[in-house]
């Protein structure tokens, strides 16, 4: 009887650790740069957290950590995710100099139209076309535009090319900061969270950002001057941004959750983040102007200027493309641009 009783419960033994397995709930570290209180974390993370644990009925959700609460920097949030100290990271590949060579391409001048959902549009296209390889090791959730780079600064106004000379501004990334070389500025490199303390003491004049992030930083409160460039031209410079999950992490999955996770990921995903710019660019016009700040539209003669000084960077980056096709790639990235 006990013999029988042992075998008769084998079975339900294995169905309840079934159960328990399906029953188990996963936690996806989240991490990113940025405050609690950013708009990336209150308009896009929480809300797509809430997506993914809903429609997972509770058995997938989101742990997020700001403001690399993880340890490390924003440079090493790529090795977060690879090595699986996070699950998910949102960074810009960018602030990995060298890791992610083709990348730089769309953010060099001229490639990305300013906005958030028409940036986002191309740069997510260029990703499925071109950069696939460079994130083999990653699943790729997202890869955004940053809606277009901006110059806010203290005391000067940028209105023409040569306004740039001799100005200590911040840029974001390596290419940027090639950009500012270029129009006679002098870029800084620093982490986002020393730019508006640095713009009040005078360390730089101000930074090249993104509206989006111009007023959750407080950039806004220690600058006056915040020049925009014409909105039927590309950007100047653009940051691409992308939210990259530990592939192993992924992998190990029931297919019912990589499901869940593939139905808001991907071009999904990347158009809501858009929207969600767009929107932030618009309000954050608005506070600046509130606040008696000064929003200058750069002349489209002055922005040609710019264009043109600009333009040999692309020979430049080409030159310095080291083994693929460095001109096959400038010319995908142009091939991007919406043709109206």
């Amino acid at each position: 009887m006990s013999t029988l009783l042992r075998a008769l419960s084998l079975p339900a033994l294995i169905g309840l650790s079934h159960l328990a397995v399906a029953d188990d709930v996963v936690t996806l570290k989240l991490v990113h740069f940025l405050p609690a209180i950013s708009n990336v974390q209150v308009n896009i993370f929480e809300p797509w957290c809430k997506k993914i644990s809903d429609e997972s009925q509770g058995r997938m959700k989101c742990q997020i950590y700001p403001s690399l609460q993880l340890g490390g920097t924003a440079a090493q949030l790529v090795d977060l995710a690879r090595n699986g100290v996070a699950d998910i990271v949102w960074t810009a590949p960018g602030y990995s100099p060298g890791r992610f060579p083709k990348t730089e391409a769309i953010e060099l001048p001229g490639m990305i139209p300013l906005g958030g959902t028409r940036g986002s549009e191309v740069v997510w296209n260029f990703y499925q076309q071109q950069l696939k390889d460079e994130y083999k090791d990653y699943k790729v959730l997202a890869m955004h535009a940053d809606g277009g780079m901006n110059f806010h600064t203290r005391d000067q106004k940028i209105e023409s090319a040569k306004d740039f000379e001799g100005l200590k501004l911040r840029a974001p990334n390596r290419t940027i900061a090639t950009t500012l070389t270029a129009l006679g500025a002098v870029p800084v490199a620093m982490p986002p969270a020393q730019v508006t303390e640095a713009i009040s003491k005078g360390v730089v004049d101000g930074a090249a950002a993104v509206w989006e992030n111009v007023v959750p930083t407080k950039i806004s409160e220690v600058t006056k001057y915040h020049t925009d460039t014409p909105a039927d031209r590309p950007a100047l410079g653009a940051t691409a941004l992308t939210l990259l999950m530990n592939k192993r992490k992924y992998d190990s999955l029931p297919q019912d959750l990589k499901d869940v996770l593939d139905h808001n990921s991907g071009s999904t995903l990347v158009t809501q983040i858009g929207g969600v710019f767009d929107e932030q660019i618009e309000k954050a016009k608005e506070k600046i102007l509130a606040e008696n700040g000064t929003i200058v539209v750069m002349p489209l003669a002055a922005y040609d200027e710019a264009i043109a000084k600009l333009k040999p960077l692309e020979a430049q980056w080409i030159s310095n493309a080291k083994g693929f096709d460095g001109k096959a790639i400038i010319d995908a990235a142009h091939a991007m641009y919406p043709k109206n």
